[in-house]
């Protein structure tokens, strides 16, 4: 079949590939320069089956009301008059309970896991590099209500078979010897730790480049600078797109544009309850490699996440549901910049460092939306939240197999 994939995020570019594996003939447009410039280009670089799971949990919606009169909190809720907030807010709300948490967290923990071997044997055929890493993930741990927060989510871990390690202050330190270095500061006192060995990081914009490199050397067409402005229907089904290139027809159109898929789906009667949560990171280059992480740190105080990416640090945080609002504010860049100071006083040149941000398409429940949708024709791939880089090549790989008519091998 003729396939046109719409969007080259990490998603986009993932599901090209195995469409292009099955023997369709491939498209990749996107509004863009190159593949992975929006919301795949800067984020923390944590492949992390571990982590994933819905943000919707008991308790949250508590957290999120005392973090509004917080400056510097972790998650930010700027109301708007906007009918679609206030939907995805009411959705989050209902999703809040315990029975649909542990729903949704064994979806997504699922397509996470499927996600890391389907990366991984696609490392092997390939042998792409991206500043990649094996070596887990520690969430460090900076009071005691922390480490309690930590033994819960070890009975969780365990209930799912996921392996981890539930580990005290030096046993941390002998992980991430740089967070021995930690000064001043809330919270910097290490306790102990979580460690999920099995989680990997990398650049989830270096990946997405270079398998893009990979599809176009093996006959997959990439229209940049095109954006999608309509998809047309007839009898049913989508036959045709109209981008600022012009019409373009396929057999099949896999709409991968992440936070702002809504827009284009809307005029087909297509609702998706995706909405735009906007995070920032930071990056410099390590002045000291003793100094840095080894791998990755999730600081549980501060919900940042610090990460090794070759000679790069990274370091991500914050979500602030605000629609598509612009850019960083200044309080933000230094609440990040200031505790990964805190955490890594060496590690980086903080004054040199470059700031980015970009918008996650969260759904209020957690999972991804995959497959069809609407008219024949139509296939969806969307609503990955926090979790984009780390469930990519699985929901590549499941939306490859629904667009051929195969059953997948995991139920999306």
């Amino acid at each position: 079949m003729k396939v046109i994939v719409i969007g080259a995020g990490v998603v986009g570019v993932a599901s090209a590939w195995y469409l292009a594996a099955d023997g369709h003939e491939v498209t990749v447009l996107d509004r863009a320069a190159g593949p992975a410039m929006e919301t795949s280009f800067g984020n923390a670089g944590g492949v992390c089956p571990g982590f994933a799971g819905p943000w919707a949990a008991p308790g949250m919606p508590l957290k999120a009301l005392r973090w509004m009169g917080r400056a510097h909190a972790p998650l930010k809720l700027r109301l708007r008059a906007d009918p679609a907030q206030w939907r995805w807010l009411a959705g989050f709300l209902r999703n809040c309970t315990a029975a649909r948490f542990a729903a949704n967290k064994a979806r997504m923990q699922r397509m996470a896991h499927y996600s890391r071997a389907c990366l991984e044997a696609l490392r092997t055929e390939t042998g792409i590099a991206y500043d990649h890493a094996t070596d887990g993930v520690l969430q460090a741990f900076h009071t005691e209500g922390e480490m309690a927060g930590g033994r819960r989510a070890a009975a969780v871990l365990a209930g799912l078979g996921i392996a981890h390690r539930l580990v005290d202050r030096d046993a941390a330190l002998a992980i991430e010897p740089a967070l021995a270095q930690g000064r001043g500061g809330d919270g910097t006192r290490l306790v102990g730790g979580l460690h999920l060995p099995s989680d990997e990081t990398g650049d989830c914009h270096l990946f997405t480049r270079a398998l893009a490199g990979l599809l176009a050397a093996r006959g997959v067409r990439f229209r940049f600078g095109c954006e999608v402005t309509a998809l047309r229907c007839r009898a049913g089904r989508v036959v045709a797109l109209e981008c600022t290139d012009g019409e373009m027809t396929a057999d099949a159109f896999v709409v991968a544009t992440g936070p702002w898929a809504p827009r284009l789906l809307a005029p087909l009667g297509v609702r998706v309850p995706v909405y735009p949560v906007k995070g920032c990171s930071m990056t410099g280059r390590i002045a000291d490699p003793a100094a840095a992480p080894r791998s990755s740190v999730m600081d549980e105080h501060s919900k940042i996440m610090v990460t090794r990416l070759g000679d790069r640090l990274r370091a991500a945080g914050s979500a602030e549901v605000a629609g598509f609002a612009p850019g960083i504010p200044p309080a933000a860049r230094e609440a990040l910049r200031g505790r990964v100071r805190e955490l890594f006083p060496e590690a980086t040149e903080y004054g040199a460092v470059t700031f980015w941000c970009g918008y996650r398409p969260m759904t209020p429940d957690g999972p991804a939306r995959i497959g069809p949708a609407g008219p024949a024709g139509l296939f969806l791939n969307i609503g990955h939240g926090s979790n984009g880089w780390t469930q990519a090549c699985g929901t590549g790989r499941v939306l490859a197999d629904l667009v051929s008519g195969r059953r997948p091998e995991v139920e999306p």
